[in-house]
């Protein structure tokens, strides 16, 4: 599947700051191994669904094969089978059918969870892949076993999720802390006329880029709407069911509650879920960062005013791109020609980090726009 760019959506703008990124669940059983995880997939092993391959040719002429050699570009999720990730295998999956010389490889937990993660990138170490891409569960956990694949000479990056304290390569940003934070905050507040009392549902307490986002939501609400109040931030992991039931307790607890914020792909259609079955629509408002499809009904009923989103597909795609870089050694440039659709790629030194650009305000006007 591939998105088709809506001409309509809202674009938020971003700033240049670094967004520490994560959409995790805390480890809550260290004993989960990787035999419960599904096997890795590959670009070639994908089905006939894939999405075809663009005519347009990605990166430059340095990036061809010498000898028909391919690259095995390893990336692990911190779930697999959810629509998100999904989304982003897609990507992944394009590129390397466009580019040629990768073999893509995928394989997440059934759950987020960092021990079985964690098992996950162990075998890819052993395996000696090239490039090895991880959005972390846990950012601090997966340090050293970073660490232990850039010993084993792998080029070692993340993608969606950020481990800042660990030896990557390069970070691929989705869009800043700042633009997801802010674009949330308007798009609720819109909603709620600029004023009232509103709770977060995020998912994993360990997450860095939720983290940052709910700290600029909570001192851009302060600063820009001082009749708005933010009465709780909760985590029901990456578990819709429990994040519809979480909302449902806030809005018992709070009955002064006019909106609540969904802060992943889990918990955006949970808090809408939970607004739709209290018979809340119009009283209470909600948003989230939910993937198109998943909140069509929802925007489409008004239980939901906005998803805040970004090109998932697309950010795959630069995934796959950005582990062929690193195997290949190629140095990034400050402004980097991917593909058609992608570009001018920024690139920060400073950061070690690849921005995909700008957030989509996906709204019902706009939502038929993507297919995933």
């Amino acid at each position: 599947m591939r998105i088709r760019r809506s001409t309509t959506g809202i674009v938020l703008a971003v700033s240049a700051a670094l967004v520490l990124a994560g959409c995790t669940k805390k480890n809550d059983d260290a004993s989960t191994s990787a035999a419960t995880t599904p096997a890795a997939t590959t670009a070639e092993s994908a089905d006939a669904s894939a999405p075809p391959a663009s005519e347009s040719a990605a990166g430059s002429e340095s990036s061809a094969p010498a000898s028909g050699e391919k690259f095995k570009v390893a990336f692990v999720p911190k779930l697999q089978g959810i629509p998100y990730f999904e989304a982003m295998n897609t990507g992944g999956q394009a590129a390397a059918e466009e580019l040629g010389n990768i073999e893509w490889l995928y394989q997440g937990p059934v759950q987020a969870d960092a021990a079985a993660q964690a098992d996950i990138v162990r075998s890819f170490i052993q395996q000696g892949v090239d490039a090895l891409i991880v959005a972390p569960n846990d950012p601090d956990s997966m340090a050293p076993l970073l660490q232990q694949a850039a010993d084993a000479g792998i080029k070692v990056a993340t993608s969606d999720t950020d481990a800042p304290n660990s030896v990557r390569e390069v970070f691929v940003n989705q869009a800043t802390a700042q633009g997801i934070g802010e674009g949330l905050t308007d798009a609720l507040l819109d909603a709620m006329g600029g004023k009232g009392k509103y709770a977060i549902v995020s998912c994993g307490e360990t997450a860095e880029n939720l983290n940052s986002w709910i700290k600029v939501q909570q001192e851009y609400t302060a600063s820009e709407y001082p009749d708005a109040e933010i009465v709780d931030v909760v985590y029901a992991g990456e578990d819709q069911a429990k994040a519809t039931q979480m909302a449902t307790d806030l809005m018992n607890a709070h009955p002064d509650l006019t909106g609540l914020v969904g802060e992943c792909t889990s918990s955006a259609p949970g808090v809408a879920q939970a607004v739709r079955d209290a018979d809340k629509i119009g009283t209470v408002f909600t948003v989230g960062l939910g993937t198109p499809q998943s909140m069509k009904d929802y925007l489409e009923d008004g239980s939901s005013s906005a998803s805040i989103l970004w090109d998932v597909e697309q950010l795959g795609y630069l995934t796959a791109w950005a582990g062929l870089q690193l195997a290949q050694g190629n140095a990034f440039e400050a402004t980097n020609d991917v593909s058609e659709k992608l570009p001018a790629v920024e690139y920060t030194e400073a950061d070690k980090m690849l921005l995909l650009g700008p957030a989509l305000a996906i709204t019902k006007e706009n939502v038929d726009d993507f297919d995933y």
